[in-house]
This record gives C-alpha cells, sequence and structure tokens, in this order.
C-alpha cells in the first residue's frame, strides 16, 4: 500500500486563513504536483514536514493514547504564520501524513491489558516502523532533512532506521525527554525505540537531555553505565533541582556528546511542563527552554531530522486546544531558522 498521504495544494490552503494584506506561509510554501518524488528532488526544498498520527506505540507501552492528534492543530498553526521575510517558504513543505489508518483502526479494538493482545499491538508498531522508515530514508536519501510530527516515541526507530540506511552509517540522536526510552527489547512500543536501534546497528551515540530520575528503570540506566562511549545523560534533578550545572551548559554537555556525527533531533512533549501529551509532567522544562533546547541543538550538530513526539492535544483540559499546536510550530520554526543560519 502507499504509504504516505500526500497534501495537495487545496489540502494546504484548507488549513490557511487567508487575509487581505498579508500573506501566509499555506500560500507560498512548496506543494509537490504529480509524482511527489520527482518533484520534491527536483525542488529547492531543505526541510519536509511529515505528520506520523498514531498512538499504537503508546498504547503498546500502557500509556494514554491521544498522541495521534498532534499533527493537524501543529500544521494549521504553522501554515498560518506570516510570509515576512524571516523564513524562506520556497524552502519548505508540508508533505503529508504516514498512512496509517488501517493500523489504528486494528489497534483500537485491542486491550493492552490482554497479553496476546498486548502481543498484536506490538507487531503493529513494527508496521508503523516499516512505514516510517520508508518515507525518512526517501527524503534524507534526497540531501533533505524530514521535520516529523506527532506519534508515539516509538517513531524514534523508523526515524534512525530510515535515515541511517540512507546514509549508509549509523545516526547519532539527542533527546529532550523524561524518559531514556531505552527499554528492553520485548517488543515494539514507545519506550524502547532507541534500545531497538541501538541494538540493530542504526543509533550510534545517543545523548538524553533532563530526564527525570525516578521514571526510568535500572535496567535502562545501567544500560547506560554500561556503554559510556555511546550513551550519556545528565538529569532534570541535576540541573534545575539541584543545580549542578546551568541549563545551557547541560545542553551543551549533551550537544558535546554527538557532535561532528549525523544527528536526529527528538524532543518529547512530556518535557514541557502542564503540554497535554502521552505522560503530562507537572515539573519540567519551559516552553523557552524547549526553543532554546531545539535552537541550540540545530545550531551546533549536523541535523539529520527532527521528531517532535508524544503531543496529546485532545487530552487538554480545554475543548478546544490550540496552544499546543503553536508551540509545536514554534519548535518548527526555530528548528528551521537554526539551520538555515548555522
Amino acid at each position: 500500500m502507499n504509504t504516505l498521504k500526500v497534501y495537495t495544494k487545496q489540502d494546504i490552503l484548507s488549513h490557511t486563513r487567508i487575509r487581505s494584506g498579508e500573506e501566509k506561509l499555506g500560500e507560498k510554501i512548496f506543494t509537490p504536483e504529480g509524482d511527489w518524488q520527482t518533484a520534491l528532488r527536483a525542488s529547492n526544498v531543505k526541510f519536509v514536514i511529515i505528520g506520523i498520527p498514531e498512538d499504537i506505540g503508546v498504547r503498546a507501552n500502557h500509556g494514554r493514547p491521544g498522541a495521534a492528534t498532534a499533527f493537524k492543530p501543529a500544521v494549521d498553526s504553522f501554515l498560518n504564520q506570516q510570509t515576512n521575510g524571516f523564513m524562506d517558504p520556497e524552502t519548505m513543505c508540508v508533505l503529508g501524513e504516514i498512512q496509517v489508518d488501517d493500523l489504528m483502526e486494528q489497534a483500537s479494538a485491542l486491550d493492552p491489558s490482554d497479553k496476546d493482545q498486548m502481543f498484536q499491538l506490538r507487531s503493529l508498531v513494527s508496521e508503523v516502523d516499516d512505514r516510517v522508515s520508508e518515507v525518512v530514508k526517501e527524503i534524507v536519501a534526497m540531501n533533505k532533512i524530514p521535520v516529523l510530527i506527532g506519534g508515539g516515541h516509538n517513531n524514534s526507530y523508523g526515524n534512525l532506521k530510515g535515515s541511517a540506511l540512507a546514509l549508509g552509517q549509523k545516526v547519532a540522536a539527542i533527546n529532550c525527554d523524561p524518559h531514556l526510552d531505552f527499554r528492553v527489547a520485548e517488543g515494539r512500543h514507545s519506550g524502547n525505540g532507541f534500545s531497538y536501534a541501538y541494538n540493530e546497528g542504526y543509533l550510534g551515540r545517543y545523548a538524553v537531555f533532563a530526564m527525570h530520575e525516578q521514571y526510568n528503570n535500572q535496567a535502562s540506566v545501567t544500560a547506560f553505565r554500561q556503554h559510556p562511549e555511546d550513551l550519556f545523560f545528565n538529569t532534570y534533578e541535576s540541573v534545575f533541582v539541584r543545580a549542578e550545572k546551568d541549563f545551557l551548559k547541560a545542553v551543551g554537555d549533551c550537544v558535546g556528546f554527538v557532535k561532528d556525527h549525523p544527528c536526529g533531533i527528538e524532543i518529547d512533549l512530556d518535557a514541557i511542563t502542564n503540554v497535554p501529551a502521552s505522560a503530562k509532567t507537572s515539573s519540567g522544562i519551559s516552553p523557552l527552554q524547549a526553543r532554546q533546547f531545539i535552537h541550540y541543538c540545530a545550531s551546533n550538530l549536523l541535523p539529520v531530522y527532527l521528531h517532535i513526539a508524544e503531543a496529546a492535544p485532545v487530552l487538554s483540559h480545554i475543548k478546544a486546544d490550540y496552544k499546543t499546536g503553536k508551540l509545536i510550530s514554534y519548535l518548527v520554526t526555530d528548528f528551521i531558522k537554526a539551520v538555515r543560519s548555522s
């Protein structure tokens, strides 16, 4: 089956609120016509925005579903930014969504508390992996940068696999996340994308910024202790509670660990205080610090992709949550500006 639902110009404009005297990104952004691979390869586009509207990996990790709802409000906010000289819309493309409707339908009928049905859920996550890695591989092979929005952090595996296969080498990763996501290989889910990618030779060096000390199991921490040449973390408590080092120095330590390697940049919105997410936190970094993290990483690394994971606007306590989509939009534009100027 076709693994990608490609947005048409009409799809893009349907998200764009056109006003007299203004020009929105949605009016100017590149949209491929005909065969998307041929059109994209021949274009000046550098940043390719793609949605992953799934939460199967979260369900398979006993988490709260909702991450499937992040992409559309993020795209709506992104496309309604002004075209005003700070970004070149011709270098950007909102390509569309990974096609997972069939898998989501199957997952909706499965109960994670049932052992056999949990096994089926984790098998579905492997199918999501295949689709994500296929699309990412194609885009990275074009020397373009995928910007992936939505889904569980299980999609780190597909991002890393696709990038590594396109480049013919291991890819590093830096991740702002309360969790290491380095759990054992017990079947695919949102908590073991990086460990699977590491074990299978797609992930090289891996650094985690501001993990939460009491929300990671001992096996994951031990794996990092046993492989200090490849795996590194600092903790939220060391930076923000005990003040052992300042914020940018701590980010810089993570960046220094993966520097000079092609690197995927990952941020789990569970890391940001009170953002509706699959594992929402009451004690995390601020939206400003999230934006600074993205800017610092994109400015100082060799970015292969950006992945914004786990946001779940549907879990907001308000009926219409526009703020989460707007926050994701800020993170995307910060990334694009930082890569452009680095």
